[in-house]
């Protein structure tokens, strides 16, 4: 049975793939960068930055975590931080990664626009992981109570039985019917 991790990653690489579909069609000839002006990462290299993490081993992700720590923090780079904490592949750390994305997504820089529907997916989807996750604790919590509840009703149906086969059982009397122990 597929874990709440699966479902969490075909989600988001399908919202991903919709956000990447809708921006390239939205992407028109009038934000190009001027000659002196080193260009600005897109959606798309966000998208394939996200593809990448999937690909990447535990060494890896954590290498990449150092250097995204390092690196001067532009929208495109909290944008991968946040793609690589809420990554499943290694230990999620996701109300960090919400953190970040809030910021961008509060963020009025003109690069960040850019940046923030594909943030606004990756937030909600981790909320909706979050809460899962709390679910299936709670879930968790009330399967082992009602464990504990089960095997205290089953000792004290043990002891029950127990005192029952302790008792001795007495023969019956018979009864004669009346009249007819009676010398008449």
């Amino acid at each position: 049975m597929p874990t709440l991790e699966v479902y969490s990653r075909r989600l988001l690489r399908a919202l991903c793939t919709l956000m990447f579909v809708v921006l390239t069609g939205c992407a028109g000839d009038g934000l190009r960068p001027t000659v002196g002006q080193p260009a600005e990462p897109g959606p798309g290299a966000a998208l394939s930055y996200y593809q990448a993490l999937q690909r990447m081993t535990p060494a890896e992700l954590s290498r990449e975590r150092s250097i995204l720590t390092a690196v001067p923090q532009t929208p495109f780079t909290q944008l991968r931080m946040a793609m690589l904490l809420g990554s499943g592949r290694i230990a999620p750390d996701l109300p960090r990664a919400q953190q970040i994305l809030d910021s961008l997504l509060k963020s009025v820089e003109p690069s960040a626009a850019s940046f923030q529907p594909i943030a606004r997916v990756l937030a909600d989807n981790y909320a909706e992981r979050l809460k899962l996750e709390a679910q299936v604790e709670r879930q968790s919590q009330l399967a082992k109570e009602a464990q504990r509840r089960q095997q205290e009703l089953q000792e004290k149906l043990d002891g029950l039985a127990g005192i029952e086969r302790s008792l001795t059982v007495r023969p019956r009397q018979q009864r004669l019917p009346a009249g007819k122990g009676e010398g008449r």
